[in-house]
């Protein structure tokens, strides 16, 4: 009886993987947000989310959980700040007369703090530049307030990674590399 219950959940897991799978397709950014620019068609939420995939300690899943919680449409946000205050994950300051102290964060998303504090966690053991903020944080103020931090990264570089223009990139590129002095020619690359 207990097979024949783990054979039911596990269809029923498969069917909600292809409807998420479908609905990331289906999801598309506007025309004209910060994504899509210049009036050029949207980007899937898929393609998004293959985007975030890439950041250490963001798994597919966990991907799907911040698409789904912030949306595929960045324009609200117009800074990374704005999302980091959005979701609560900045430190607050809490001021009486002349005395300043620090104080929670907040309760933001429950949903979209989780995930982040799973991802903060499984980047705080990766060899990157993640890992190193959280053991730098984790010496002076403890695991809790370094895991928050790190999720603070890993929520700026998604807002980060879903502004990336690839034309602008190539142009900075090449000009960094005029400032080093060498000659750059482009030629697109065959497919």
């Amino acid at each position: 009886m207990l097979l024949s219950t783990v054979d039911h959940l596990t269809t029923q897991i498969g069917e909600l993987d292809r409807l998420i799978t479908r609905t990331l397709e289906e999801i598309i950014t506007p025309p004209g947000s910060t994504v899509a620019r210049d009036g050029v068609a949207g980007v899937s939420a898929r393609t998004l989310a293959e985007k975030l995939d890439a950041v250490p300690g963001i798994g597919p899943t966990t991907a799907q959980i911040i698409l789904a919680e912030i949306g595929a449409d960045m324009s609200r946000f117009p800074t990374p700040e704005h999302l980091v205050s959005w979701a609560k994950l900045c430190p607050r300051t809490i001021q009486s007369g002349a005395k300043n102290t620090s104080g929670p964060a907040g309760k933001g998303n429950p949903w979209l703090k989780g995930a982040l504090g799973e991802a903060a966690n499984a980047a705080a053991r990766t060899d990157t530049f993640l890992n190193a903020r959280y053991r730098r944080i984790v010496k002076r103020r403890g695991h809790a307030k370094a895991l928050v931090a790190v999720a603070r990264s890993i929520l700026v570089i998604a807002w980060h990674r879903r502004h990336l223009d690839p034309a602008r990139k190539t142009r900075d590129l090449v000009r960094q590399l005029q400032a080093l002095g060498h000659q750059v020619a482009l030629s697109p690359a065959s497919a």
